[in-house]
């Protein structure tokens, strides 16, 4: 999948900081004490390396997802494009099929604009039957990010690889809802969607 991964936008080194509250602006970030070593890797880690930004002074949205990608090894992988029109109604009503016992992992694709991003999550709940299933909320950090710009136009986060269960009793229609929250708690996307887990693909 085209784009730079960024599994590691947080080193170790770099995860003690957070970002304060109130928010700095960008230029006060990329002012801030450039003695400290262990802040310009966090800035490095942001993005904060200089190019053109690439925010659309008309479109108000900080995070844009713009698609998500499934992929498992013996099949094509199953791209969902987010930002044509009624891609999440079409959603709900066309599940992805999932082998059971398969190794899956999911790829979001987005873009950051007009302000630094803090502590982006990904956070889904599975049901069946309008019931959770045991284990079936979760919660994955992606991580912080500067807004987009000519040296890196979008980012992509690779999620961490999962294996469907197996036996007659799991096959069937799962719904899922998905959230993309950040340490502030704004909501930037949440839609619904579903998979069935059956015996082949």
């Amino acid at each position: 999948m085209s784009g730079h991964q960024n599994e590691e936008l947080l080193p170790e080194d770099t995860s003690g900081y957070k970002l304060s509250q109130p928010k700095h602006t960008i230029e006060e970030y990329k002012n801030m004490d450039a003695g400290d070593e262990s802040l310009q890797r966090y800035k490095e880690s942001l993005g904060l390396g200089g190019g053109k930004d690439l925010s659309d002074p008309n479109d108000p949205r900080v995070c844009i997802i713009q698609s998500l990608t499934m992929e498992s090894p013996g099949r094509d992988p199953v791209v969902i494009d987010l930002t044509a029109p009624g891609s999440l109604e079409n959603m709900k009503k066309t599940p992805f099929k999932i082998k059971e016992g398969a190794t899956f992992t999911m790829t979001a694709k987005f873009k950051v604009q007009h302000e630094i991003l803090s502590g982006l999550h990904y956070v889904q709940v599975i049901k069946r039957k309008g019931i959770r299933i045991p284990g079936g909320k979760s919660d994955e950090m992606i991580g912080s990010y500067a807004p987009n710009t000519d040296k890196q136009p979008v980012y992509t986060k690779k999620f961490a690889e999962e294996t469907a269960p197996t036996g007659w009793a799991v096959r069937g229609l799962y719904s899922v809802q998905s959230s993309f929250v950040d340490d502030d708690k704004k909501t930037h996307l949440t839609f619904d969607w579903a998979f069935e887990i059956d015996k082949d693909w």
